[in-house]
This record gives structure tokens, sequence and C-alpha cells, in this order.
């Protein structure tokens, strides 16, 4: 298909433009001076809580909340994977928090965060990679001395709002000045104009939430990663069966990798996924240089029972260009899988720009699901 409805809209995304780094030490300092300066009344306890990126993953924030009460954080710094030192994790998706060492756990979408606590007790930080959540409650899964293979640090300034202040007052109130104002003005701005995927989507719990889909005016989903990782899932109840069918419309504007995907250091990619009943998945995707209908196990060690990737399109030629896809499930679980599960529970977009911190845009639209009698189901 070629591009019938070039618009500008369907590539394009409200996500803001990213914060310039600033060097660890610079950040605490001028936050200690911000505490320091501080309105009565205004904050009920603050504490910079330093994260060692090789501590397996929760830490001790020594903040007492009660179920109600609001928290924001700003975070600082990266973790590096020692083994591939061109994975360098930011806060964004390093810094997870918990109240009471109970489930739900949860990040920000950007290196601040503000939240209501759900219950009342401590709250934790966790340093996530290169360790990977087993539960919603913080559990691991890998072994703690997987950190070992990780440096780094990350500092994070915690601000429990005083009795009554609700988080966005509060930052209104700050006395911000020098590099803590641009960070104050990029959490009010994400908590005035929240980046949300469209009705009937949700961001799979882990690896968190993001600001990468959004709806556009004209009725696609438009993907914009970068440095980053989201998937979101839409519940469906399809049988899969010989002749049941995926059909959907994306355009990509551009690739988040320029080599092959199939290796840790290089898996960016975005894709449309369907998943099955027994928990694994089959994601098809646009390579960069992958001839089509190669296919591979995921290669992110904790995925690669679960995942499996089957490339579709290949290549720059069609870039920029509106694609129609028509995929046959059940032949490709058989091939690509093995013997396919009983039904398709879920379908995912997904979008990876983590591992070499490139950019990655697309449009996904008329997303359909194609029974084995011919009924046709609309995701979204």
């Amino acid at each position: 298909m070629t591009s019938d409805s070039p618009t500008p809209s369907a590539i394009t995304t409200r996500r803001p433009a990213a914060l310039t780094p600033v060097p660890l030490e610079r950040f605490v300092d001028a936050w200690s001076a911000l505490l320091r300066a501080l309105p009565d009344g205004l904050v009920r306890d603050a504490k910079i809580v330093r994260l060692d990126s090789c501590r397996p993953p929760w830490t001790a924030t020594e903040l007492q909340l009660r179920r109600g009460d609001e928290v924001s954080w700003f975070a600082c710094g990266e973790t590096v994977l020692t083994a591939l030192p061109s994975i360098r994790v930011s806060p964004t998706l390093q810094v997870w928090a918990r109240v009471v060492g109970q489930a739900p756990i949860f990040r920000g979408v950007r290196d601040s965060h503000s939240f209501v606590a759900a219950h009342d007790g401590p709250l934790e930080l966790a340093t996530y990679f290169p360790g990977e959540w087993s539960d919603r409650a913080g559990a691991l899964a890998v072994p703690p001395e997987a950190y070992a293979g990780a440096e780094g640090e990350i500092a994070v300034v915690v601000l429990h709002w005083a009795n009554g202040v609700r988080a966005y007052d509060g930052l209104a109130r700050l006395p911000a000045a020098g590099l803590v104002a641009p960070a104050i003005a990029d959490e009010l701005d994400r908590l005035e104009r929240a980046v949300t995927p469209p009705p009937g989507w949700s961001y799979l719990w882990a690896p968190g939430p993001a600001e990468i889909y959004h709806p556009t005016p004209d009725h696609c989903i438009a993907c914009h990663t970068r440095a980053d990782v989201g998937i979101v899932q839409y519940d469906v109840d399809c049988p899969l069966e010989p002749g049941t069918l995926v059909e959907w419309d994306w355009r990509i504007a551009r690739l988040p990798s320029a080599v092959g995907e199939d290796t840790l250091p290089t898996h960016d990619y975005m894709s449309l996924a369907i998943e099955f009943d027994d928990g694994r998945d089959l994601s098809w995707f646009w390579s960069a240089e992958l001839p089509p209908e190669t296919y591979f196990a995921c290669p992110i060690p904790t995925w690669t029972a679960r995942e499996t990737h089957l490339v579709i399109r290949s290549g720059s030629d069609e870039i920029g260009t509106w694609q129609r896809e028509r995929r046959d499930a059940h032949a490709d679980c058989l091939r690509c899988i093995g013997a396919p599960p009983a039904r398709i529970v879920r379908v995912w977009l997904i979008a990876v720009s983590l591992f070499q911190r490139g950019e990655g845009l697309c449009a996904y639209r008329d997303i359909t699901l194609v029974d084995a009698a011919g009924r046709r189901t609309r995701i979204g």
C-alpha cells in the first residue's frame, strides 16, 4: 500500500524534548541548596538518597508515608552494564519505588515523578537493571549476584509534601533557580499534560509506563520511542486456529536501529505482537537489515523462553509509506514457536530503543483480528 494518507499527526507525538544531562554532584549540590531554602510548612520531610547500581535492588529512604500522602522525586545519574558498556540506563527506567514492601511497585515516565501513597509505611527505592521483576511486589527475577555486572550511581531527591499540600501546588511554590528550575518545570509539565495511550490500551506493568504511544486525530496510534522501552496491551479473546489472521496498517518513519536486532546490544525495534494463553508471544517487526521471514528467540535472557520475533519487512525502501500487513497467526506460530497455544489473549505494541539509545517513529491503524470463520474484531 502506498502513502494514501501522509498526515503528519500519524507519526508525531506530544513528548517533550529531553532535558540536558546534569553532572551528579552538581545535581546534589543544587538540590541541597534548594532544600535549605524551603518555605515553612511546604514539605514534611525531604531526603537525598544515593542508589549504587551494583547493590540489589531495594534501598530504604527513611521516609514514613501515610496512605494518601503526596510525594515527588527527582533523579540524576545512570547505570552502565559492565559486560556491555554501550548499554547505559537512565533514571527514568532505573528508579522504582514501593511502600512498606508491598505491591504495586512503580516508576515514573521521566527522571521526575509524583505519586499518592497507596499504603501506610516506609518508602523504598530500587534500581532495576540488570535485574528484572518477577512479581508486582518487587521480587527479583534474576539472582542478586547479577547486579555485580553493573556500575554507576543515581541520586534521588525525595520530597514528602506536608499535610494538605498537593504535589503540583507544592512544586509550583518551590523557590526554583539555576539547574533545578528546568527539572521542576518538566515535572509540572508532566502533571499538566500527560501522554497516554488510546482508550483500551495499557502499559505492561514491567518494564513499566512510558510516554511512547498516544492517539492521533486521524484515528492512528502514534509511537515515538527515544532511549526507552514500552509495551502497550489490548485484551482480546480469540481462538488460535488454522486461518486465524492478524491485519494492520503501519507507517514507519524512523527505525530505532540501523543494524540487525537479533543481539542484546542491538535489540531496538518496533513491532506488533500477540500474546497467547500460555504466556508466550509472537512479535512481528520491521528490521533494519535482517531478511524477511527470519525468526529468533528474544535475546534478552529473561524473555528468551517467552518471546519470539519474526521479521516481516526489512530495510528502508518502504520507510515513510503506509503498508498493509496480513499474517496467518496460526501458521506463523506453528513455524516459529511449535505447537500453537489455544487462544490469543492480548495484542501488543512494542517499542524498544534502550540499548543503542536511538529514536524510532511510527504509526499504526486498522488493527484487526479475523477468526477462522471470518469474523472480524477491530482492536481499539
